[in-house]
């Protein structure tokens, strides 16, 4: 792939400090810390290696700057999925795939935002409660499904827009954990049913936590602390058509490994997407799914890209890719075997160990895999780059 022209972190290079000068009244710690973060990403701020094949022994012609691995970068999520990729490609089985997506009313955007934490998290636990529950009634499929989530905060205009994709084996174990259950080719599960289970749960444990007094209401939700005002929000929820979106039945493991390669490590925006960035506005392409998936290019200013940018950070140790069912961690090694035991399929090769060396890329040469040979320190980076004595590459 080619290189993009403009990059987050040339906005936040170039505006970030200003922007943060600005917005001191609503930024916290963790919103500086990626700023920081993607900003130095492979700059000399963070030290350099140099490169080898692993096959081959071809060495990289220049130094390497060293990488963020924050997993809000735009440019550092390729080594964090590969690995991924390798640890959770053998959980494939080999059947069609479903997938099924939950997304929360715009009603509860900002509540959400201001309770990442524990809505997030609610809204998986609702989503996977959700399928299993209407998977396992005799009625629908009778089986115990595996699901795999991953949560996507973002729409196409980087609007706060929370909703978890669930990628799920179109059928599942029988009760008695005997038997494989297939669904039906062209059909998976009737999405109006899962529209309002979803939409109860969610809002069952949404009262809950406002019982226990663990949302935070600040600004204009502080009327929600008055239990008339959140009762008549809880009703106009409940009034509201929750929507979820289910794709039939779809490609066996390796089109889902191809999915998954493409969607599992997303941050908000890709560079790739930026088309310009000049006299403090920004441009992206972004897809207008309301009307036929047309391309559009939005230009906002840069603070507004900025804002936006930072309305899609994780609370800290947040997982946002998570499984449940048969594929919940620890009940995988148990039941996948029954999986494919019953759905007579052999069992998957052993994934290969991981090497002490850090992989980085594919080798020009051979395609092997190039792995880090030799470090520099950020002073000695310096050092190299002041004397001119070996070349680095940043890209």
């Amino acid at each position: 792939m080619t290189q993009p022209p403009f990059e987050v972190a040339d906005i936040i290079r170039a505006e970030g400090q200003r922007f943060i000068e600005r917005n001191r009244s609503w930024l916290n710690g963790g919103h500086l810390k990626v700023l920081a973060a993607i900003e130095r990403c492979r700059t000399s701020a963070l030290g350099g290696h140099r490169d080898r094949c692993a096959q081959c022994g071809h060495e990289a012609p220049s130094y390497s700057f060293n990488s963020c691995r924050n997993r809000h970068c735009p440019k550092c999520q390729s080594n964090a999925r590969d690995k991924w990729l390798a640890k959770h490609s053998a959980d494939l089985l080999p059947v069609p795939y479903a997938h099924v997506v939950f997304t929360l009313p715009h009603a509860l955007a900002s509540l959400a935002y201001h309770n990442k934490k524990l809505l997030y998290g609610l809204l998986f636990r609702a989503s996977a409660d959700t399928l299993l529950e209407v998977a396992a009634h005799p009625r629908h499929l009778g089986a115990e499904l595996g699901i795999l989530s991953v949560l996507y905060t973002w729409g196409q205009t980087l609007q706060h827009h929370p909703h978890v994709h669930c990628v799920i084996p179109a059928g599942g174990l029988s009760p008695d954990q005997q038997r494989w259950i297939p669904a039906r080719a062209n059909f998976f599960l009737p999405v109006r049913v899962l529209s309002h289970v979803f939409r109860g749960k969610f809002l069952a444990e949404l009262k809950k936590l406002w019982r226990a007094k663990k949302l935070w209401l600040p600004g204009s939700l502080t009327v929600l602390k008055q239990e008339k005002t959140f009762r008549a929000f809880l009703r106009s929820l409940h009034r509201k058509k929750w929507v979820v979106y289910s794709k039939p039945p779809f490609g066996g493991p390796q089109y889902v490994l191809h999915y998954l390669a493409r969607y599992t490590h997303r941050v908000a925006i890709s560079n790739h997407r930026i088309t310009n960035y000049s006299e403090g506005k920004v441009s992206f392409r972004w897809k207008d799914y309301a009307h036929g998936n047309q391309p559009r290019v939005m230009t906002l200013d840069t603070a507004e890209f900025l804002r936006r940018f930072l309305l899609h950070l994780l609370p800290q140790h947040f997982v946002r890719i998570r499984s449940f069912g048969f594929l919940a961690n620890r009940r995988r090694g148990a039941l996948l075997p029954r999986c494919r035991q019953a759905l007579t399929a052999p069992e998957p090769a052993a994934a290969p160990r991981a090497t002490s060396s850090e992989k980085i890329g594919s080798c020009p040469k051979c395609g092997g895999q190039m792995i880090i040979v030799q470090r520099r320190s950020a002073r000695e980076v310096q050092t190299i780059l002041h004397s001119k004595k070996a070349p680095f590459d940043s890209s």
